[in-house]
């Protein structure tokens, strides 16, 4: 169960990177139905003040301690370097050693770098930094086109934004997608972004495109169980088929089958937990036709089969 958070601060710490991890796990949302979680910001300084990016400063009331036994511990975007305090490090590596998550917004995947916790494992960072950090640490295996990695126990995502897109996949992960959904609306954020999508898109905010598929998108969403081709689609949001297809990537950073992919597993989710549908009506109403084609993309997507999400996450009475 995911109850204490712990976020690392060191010198030259971005704020809003950091202000990502405070705004999903610091807040108190028990009244929307959310679990309280145990936040401690934590520095090796505890009470005094340390610089950030941005030419402010910031307290951490904690020690280096409160890791120690942690469920998750956050690490936020900080200057790039080639050593980070070992104290810091030790921490996360007996942190690692025990089975706690670590999560890196943007460059703090550099201090699991430091730490060799990445050696042979998968990971991500901001697309400005990945070459960078690739030559830096030439034995982990660096994306640099997805907004966020889960191998586990570690998670990295890519620049700012895609920091909020992976504490919530983290909360789906671990607290089911109800959760998630609450923690997003009242960010005012998707509820779900997939993590292979590509971190650079067109048109980040599609809404503000006169030409956005936002619309088509929507009714994508309240039409999930029908089929969705292409030409369909194209003819509704009166383009050709290769101004929609190019468009679509644009704008969303992967390709509509993908996309509907994603959202239908999402779909799938929330009636697994919601409801005491049977696998194939449940296949029916989410898209995917068949209890066997929802099994092998639920798998794929979530990491487990249907029915074992079911167990774990069901509040159907």
């Amino acid at each position: 169960m995911l109850q204490k958070v712990a976020v690392v601060l060191m010198e030259d710490v971005a704020l809003f990177e950091f202000g990502v991890l405070a705004e999903v796990f610091g807040l108190d949302r028990t009244d929307d139905g959310v679990p309280p979680f145990d936040f401690k910001v934590c520095s090796t300084t505890p009470g005094k003040s340390m610089e950030t990016s941005t030419h402010s400063q910031v307290i951490a009331p904690y020690g280096l301690e409160e890791l120690e036994d942690a469920d998750l511990i956050g690490i936020p975007a900080t200057t790039r370097r080639l050593e980070y305090d070992e104290r810091v490090l030790d921490a996360l590596r007996r942190a690692e050693a025990r089975g706690a998550i670590l999560l890196t917004v943007c460059s703090g995947v550099y201090v699991l770098g430091a730490a060799g916790l990445l050696d042979g494992r998968p990971c991500t960072t901001h697309w400005r930094y990945t070459e960078g950090f690739q030559q830096q640490y030439p034995t982990a295996k660096v994306d640099p086109d997805v907004l966020f990695v889960d191998d586990g126990n570690i998670i990295t995502s890519a620049g700012t934004a895609a920091g909020i897109d992976a504490c919530l996949h983290l909360v789906r992960r671990e607290l089911g997608s109800a959760v998630a959904t609450r923690i997003a609306r009242r960010m005012v954020v998707p509820p779900q972004r997939d993590g292979g999508q590509r971190q650079y898109v067109d048109v980040p905010v599609p809404e503000s495109s006169g030409e956005s598929l936002q619309p088509v998108l929507d009714w994508m969403v309240d039409n999930i169980s029908i089929d969705h081709t292409v030409p369909a689609l194209a003819r509704r949001a009166q383009m050709s088929e290769r101004t929609f297809a190019r468009r679509f990537v644009a704008e969303t950073g992967t390709t509509p089958l993908k996309w509907v992919t994603t959202q239908r597993v999402l779909r799938a989710r929330t009636l697994l937990e919601q409801t005491r549908m049977g696998i194939e009506q449940i296949a029916s109403e989410s898209g995917f036709g068949t209890a066997a084609l929802l099994r092998h993309h639920f798998r794929r997507v979530v990491g487990v089969p249907p029915q074992d999400y079911r167990r774990t996450f069901q509040t159907a009475s």
